[in-house]
């Protein structure tokens, strides 16, 4: 059977030294943990190459190697492996918080007219060193609104609440923000929300969330609807939310709806409709 990339610490050239007896490459090494400190960051198959997903500020990584400006990486949370640009990351630190709100701005100083220095995306991790009013200090110095953090640990409590809070978001392939997101996207950023384990695709979603319905049961708020190359969450048993290119945003829609349009466009009936244990 053949590795899947996408979770493989190996880019041809060097390998984690868990694969030593797995695969033949030229070195093999320990790696070195890092943070991703851009707001978002590109991880991609190849240097410069396609987008495959982003990583969000604070997201833990292993660097495995460092060539020019690119740097390959495996992402702790979801495993995914993948080159992002070197000047996005940083030393790992300890996150105390997370983005809680569907997006949130960091500021130079403790005041909303102060000129911002990035936009943030939900799931993205800080570390709280101080507060201000009502802002909370990173460990770099900057501000962010304290409505919009939570402390690790004080998850979400239901996936559903969270992906409709990101109604509306564009859609873009391999995205993971308010900026734009795609499909998996949304279910991943709904799922760590609420503290749960989530893959970055929706294959790999497909193999690891829940478990099947039997064929006509009915359906219920969370349950995840998967095709191939697709995934969508229930809202309700009639209801569910994702992020489509039909509509190219996050988007309700009819269940039954949904599903005749996607078979009549040629993609089929859903390979499988799973809730969580």
């Amino acid at each position: 059977m053949t590795a899947d990339r996408r979770l493989t610490p190996f880019n041809g050239r060097v390998a984690h030294v868990s694969l030593r007896a797995t695969v033949a490459a030229e070195t093999y090494v320990e790696g070195t943990k890092a943070q991703i400190t851009a707001p978002l960051a590109e991880i991609c198959a190849t240097p410069a190459g396609p987008r495959d997903r982003q990583l969000l500020l604070g997201a833990a990584v292993l660097v495995l190697e460092r060539r020019n400006d690119w740097a390959f990486v495996q992402a702790e949370a979801d495993g995914y492996c993948g080159w992002v640009p070197g000047n996005a990351l940083g030393v790992a630190q300890v996150a105390t918080h997370w983005v809680a709100a569907p997006a949130s701005h960091l500021y130079p100083e403790p005041s909303i007219k102060a000129r911002e220095l990035a936009a943030l995306p939900l799931n993205a991790r800080v570390t709280i060193t101080g507060a201000d009013g009502r802002f909370l200090q990173t460990a770099a110095g900057a501000f962010i609104p304290a409505q919009h953090l939570r402390a690790i640990g004080d998850w979400a409590k239901d996936p559903a609440d969270v992906a409709a809070s990101l109604l509306g978001t564009p859609y873009l392939w391999g995205g993971n923000s308010r900026a734009g997101i795609d499909c998996s996207g949304l279910v991943q950023a709904a799922y760590t929300a609420c503290g749960l384990p989530c893959p970055a695709d929706s294959d790999l979603q497909r193999g690891s969330l829940g478990a099947p319905l039997p064929e006509g049961a009915p359906y219920r708020r969370g349950d995840l609807f998967f095709w191939k190359g697709h995934v969508a969450l229930a809202l309700d048993p009639e209801t569910l939310i994702h992020a489509n290119a039909y509509s190219m945003n996050v988007a309700r829609e009819p269940i039954a709806a949904s599903i005749r349009r996607i078979d009549a466009q040629g993609e089929g009936l859903p390979l499988c409709v799973k809730r969580r244990n």
